[in-house]
């Protein structure tokens, strides 16, 4: 345990401390004549909290600089400026200490590709410091829990990519660690293999106090699986809340969403009216409104000529998505669905 303030936030609640994380990549050097590309911010003053116990969520798209801070959090990777502290240690000065505090599970998995399922947990609990035996006790309930005892001698590299996830997400859950930091864990699982994984976090959270922190771009998952979510683009913390509190920001508008089954009847005063304000994505209009609003818009395109041109409609309260458009976020490489 280091000093001063440290040991307040942690007494207080606080497992991660980040305080105006700076991280630049380089400019690229040009191929031949063409201009340099500039230097690349990945994290521009990123700060944030996350306290004991909860499952905090990182969020944004492709790019936004998410990898890039769990990376520092994890010790793999030096900011140029900046604080983190895990459980009252400075992580920037002594980045070993990462692996004694935290489990981690990035995005790839070449490290284990050539050990068999049961091997690559295994392994990592005796990293982790367990005895051999315990080790193999702690592998076989870890592979149970997640549904891979029939795949337990299987290489990872001869696995279906979501099958290899999951045999992942078994390295990072075996052994006991006070805080998970899981970069996209889910990706490329069948929706049971998804549940099966939040509910081995949800046990670990619940029965040990595990506090996990999740970086994803999954908006679904992100709004029913967190406690509390900041939202980056461009490497900058936009907003930070529960779900409901950053759903909140957009008021209560509702987005409808209209579809045509081919171009917009735009001869029709209303229809063209609606098209004023739309977000339009091929056949595809969304509008937030309020709504009453919303209820005479729908009115409009099933109750008149329009109908016979529109393919299909849906209404919906408020989602993260919304919030991200209206904190002028980017969607590009957000997962809606």
């Amino acid at each position: 345990m280091e000093t001063g303030a440290r040991q307040d936030d942690t007494l207080a609640g606080t497992v991660c401390a980040v305080r105006d994380l700076v991280k630049t990549y380089p400019a690229q050097r040009p191929r031949r004549k063409a201009p340099a590309a500039p230097a690349v911010r990945a994290c521009d003053g990123v700060s944030l909290t996350v306290r004991r116990g909860e499952l905090f969520g990182i969020l944004g798209p492709n790019g936004a600089g998410k990898s890039t801070l769990v990376r520092q959090l994890t010790g793999l990777l030096r900011p140029d400026s900046g604080h983190i502290d895990v459980l009252g240690h400075d992580l920037v000065r002594h980045p070993g200490r990462a692996s004694r505090l935290l489990a981690y599970l990035g995005q790839e998995s070449a490290a284990l590709d050539e050990l068999t399922v049961a091997l690559a947990a295994e392994t990592t609990a005796r990293l982790r410091g367990l005895p051999t035996a315990e080790a193999r006790r702690a592998t076989g309930d870890v592979l149970e829990e997640l549904g891979l005892t029939p795949l337990a001698g299987r290489p990872l590299k001869k696995l279906s990519g979501g099958q290899r996830r999951l045999a992942c997400v078994a390295a990072a859950l075996v052994g006991e660690r006070p805080l998970l930091v899981l970069d996209e864990p889910t990706t490329g699982m069948d929706p049971v293999a998804r549940r099966s994984v939040w509910a081995a976090v949800d046990r670990r959270r619940s029965e040990r106090g595990v506090t996990v922190v999740l970086v994803t771009h999954n908006v679904i998952e992100a709004e029913s699986v967190l406690d509390r979510v900041a939202v980056l683009d461009r490497g900058r913390v936009i907003a930070c809340d529960t779900p409901g509190g950053l759903k909140a920001l957009v008021g209560e508008d509702v987005r409808l969403d209209l579809v045509w089954r081919d171009e917009p009847p735009l001869h029709l005063p209303e229809v063209a009216a609606l098209g004023a304000t739309a977000q339009r994505s091929g056949r595809r209009w969304t509008l937030r409104l309020p709504p009453d609003a919303a209820r005479a818009a729908v009115a409009t395109v099933t109750g008149g000529p329009a109908f016979a041109a529109l393919d299909d409609f849906s209404l919906a309260t408020p989602s993260l998505e919304d919030v991200y458009l209206a904190l002028g976020g980017r969607t590009e490489g957000l997962v809606k669905a």
